[in-house]
């Protein structure tokens, strides 16, 4: 039986919470933002920064802490104080693509952040150059059989979404096309328009201005619906290739050992977020999906994408360079 200080101590406890979460938040609310200013990422922060801010009373201050990969920044998240004032801004590639490409990280993002909520996700375009003689997906899977190794993609570097983007399409397909990685994604357009290379896999921003511009031709949207912007272009999966997608995505985690209290708040902040019209314009804008989920389905969507990343990663050999 429960003596009666023991009764007393744990009654003292959920007040002591239940006043915490009442008064949450007292003061500035830190944002850890793994990216450089300016760019999509900055301005996917920026709006759910102002309008938490808004919606609770207190200043959300955007902390850029981009390098190595955004690893840095998430080393920081993963040593401050579990007490709702250091928020993270995650993404698929620091949390479920890092763990496989480094020998060593100074966080493990199972252990060390508990999810918020899913916010955000970019489709990315599949494109070749107009020189290719590919007019689909399945053309010019057909054309890399046919021609081992002679044709290349290019990426902004090892491990990168481009590049992950077209191993998964090698390990699908079984088809041998070269690797060609550049400094940035940004190098590896430049590098496909002017036909240094036949492939790339980039995201929707950098991609349909140049579809539009007649300078590139898409091929599939790797994602499970068609973008309205270039509605004639069909998803990976009409082509003949369910399955292939690949989407950049964004989400919200704090530091684990953040009470639940907290965390239910925040979900409850970020999902009103989404509802705001000119918030959610804002974020489609930049090029993203406006999305939300429950602390537990991140979780699990983090899961699942950390096994589908970690089997390219090994069966391709990739390391971080």
């Amino acid at each position: 039986m429960m003596n009666a200080s023991r009764i007393f101590t744990v009654a003292a406890l959920c007040l002591v919470s239940a006043a915490h979460a009442e008064t949450y938040p007292a003061k500035s609310i830190r944002f850890i933002v793994p990216f450089p200013p300016g760019g999509p990422t900055d301005v996917l922060a920026r709006v759910l920064g102002q309008k938490l801010s808004e919606q609770m009373g207190q200043p959300v201050v955007l902390d850029n802490r981009p390098g190595a990969g955004g690893n840095l920044g998430l080393e920081l998240a993963a040593k401050s104080a579990p007490d709702g004032y250091t928020l993270l801004l995650g993404a698929v590639g620091t949390l479920t693509i890092s763990p496989y490409l480094y020998a060593k990280l100074n966080y493990d993002p199972a252990r060390d952040f508990q999810p918020i909520s899913l916010v955000a996700s970019m489709p990315n375009v599949l494109l070749v150059h107009p020189s290719v003689p590919a007019k689909t997906l399945k053309e010019l899977v057909q054309l890399a059989k046919a021609s081992p190794g002679k044709l290349n993609f290019g990426s902004g570097g090892a491990g990168t979404s481009n590049h992950l983007g077209g191993e998964l399409l090698k390990s699908m397909t079984k088809i041998d096309i070269v690797h060609v990685p550049y400094k940035g994604a940004s190098q590896a357009m430049l590098g496909l328009i002017g036909g240094q290379i036949d492939i790339v896999v980039i995201g929707t921003p950098t991609a349909i201005p140049q579809i539009q511009a007649g300078k590139v031709r898409a091929l599939a949207v790797l994602s499970s619906t068609r973008l309205p912007a270039i509605a004639n272009v069909p998803t990976a999966g009409e082509a003949g290739f369910p399955g292939y997608e690949v989407t950049t995505w964004y989400g919200v985690l704090v530091p684990a050992g953040t009470s639940k209290d907290i965390v239910a708040r925040l979900n409850t902040e970020l999902a009103k977020v989404m509802t705001v019209p000119a918030s959610r314009d804002r974020i489609v804008g930049a090029g993203f999906d406006p999305m939300t989920s429950t602390p537990q389905q991140f979780a699990e969507f983090i899961k699942a994408e950390s096994l589908r990343w970690g089997k390219v990663i090994k069966d391709a050999g990739i390391r971080a360079e």
